[in-house]
């Protein structure tokens, strides 16, 4: 459709306090714990980049500036390793083109909804994308990418899902499906941790959205939800009827990186994929595990 707005704005709520993480989150936002590397808002970041977005918009809290910092230019660290003849093509991703990096600040912890409410102005009139950087969407191409290429095909709402077994839903949001077509399936309802004899698929809601901006209207006006937040899901699920609503199945791998397993999980798998360091680091697990 000639006329379909394309995806150019990413939301990325980053305002948690990581409590999960403690002590390590005490002054470093959870957001900037590495895997291997690179902390885990550039992997959301080049994922957004990857998928053709061009403004990412943090939606942050106190003591997130190092966020802010990492897509800085370093100029006392780029003079210094100049200086020495050493390579900065390590620094180039985390490098931000003026005026593509926005902030606002959400106030106060009254969940993802009103995170994401917290950047209307910015948002505007266009269609969004919603990354949470504690999923961690390993695949080629990138999810974004995968949904955003869904998107030029069906255009309105659409979630990334993914299956797992059916007796670990009642631990996400999951998807009423309806039509399927290949990857893309028809969405006719959004319900939040069931309980397994009553969840209506084993498709569960995985951290990675596009939506319309009408959102902003209906979260707006929306009261408090499940924990006493304001919860996308219930946003969504008011549009669905009056918009068309998908899921996109995600080809590749996610990783829970607000637990502690999933976050070693992930720098283990993506370690193990490494050319510079995949054959050693497989040697030194064999060895571990034969302890």
């Amino acid at each position: 459709m000639s006329n379909r707005k394309p995806i150019r704005k990413a939301v990325f709520p980053v305002a948690g306090l990581g409590t999960r993480f403690l002590p390590a989150t005490k002054a470093i936002p959870k957001e900037m714990m590495a895997i291997v590397d690179r902390p885990l808002i550039q992997y959301a970041v080049d994922e957004a980049r990857e998928a053709g977005i061009e403004q990412m918009i943090f939606v942050t809290g106190r003591g997130k500036t190092a966020i802010v910092e990492h897509f800085d230019v370093a100029f006392e660290l780029e003079t210094t390793m100049g200086e020495r003849g050493k390579d900065l093509g390590a620094l180039d991703s985390s490098r931000a083109t003026p005026g593509d990096i926005i902030t606002v600040r959400q106030q106060v912890p009254m969940g993802l909804g009103h995170a994401i409410w917290c950047a209307r102005a910015i948002v505007g009139d266009e269609p969004f994308a919603i990354l949470l950087p504690d999923e961690l969407m390993v695949g080629e191409p990138g999810c974004m990418k995968q949904m955003v290429e869904a998107y030029d095909e069906v255009g309105g709402n659409l979630v990334s899902v993914l299956e797992v077994p059916h007796e670990e839903v009642s631990s996400y949001g999951v998807i009423d499906p309806g039509e399927a077509n290949g990857a893309l399936t028809q969405v006719k309802g959004l319900v939040e941790k069931p309980p397994v004899d009553q969840a209506p698929s084993n498709k569960i809601v995985s951290g990675r959205y596009i939506l319309q901006p009408e959102v902003m209207r209906v979260l707006e006006d929306q009261g408090k939800g499940a924990g006493g937040e304001i919860q996308l899901t219930d946003a969504m699920a008011k549009m669905i009827g009056d918009q068309p609503f998908h899921a996109v199945t995600f080809e590749g791998n996610r990783y829970d990186c607000g637990s502690k397993l999933g976050f070693v999980e992930a720098t283990l798998a993506l370690a193990l994929q490494r050319d510079d360091m995949g054959g050693d680091v497989r040697a030194m697990a064999e060895r571990l595990l034969a302890r």
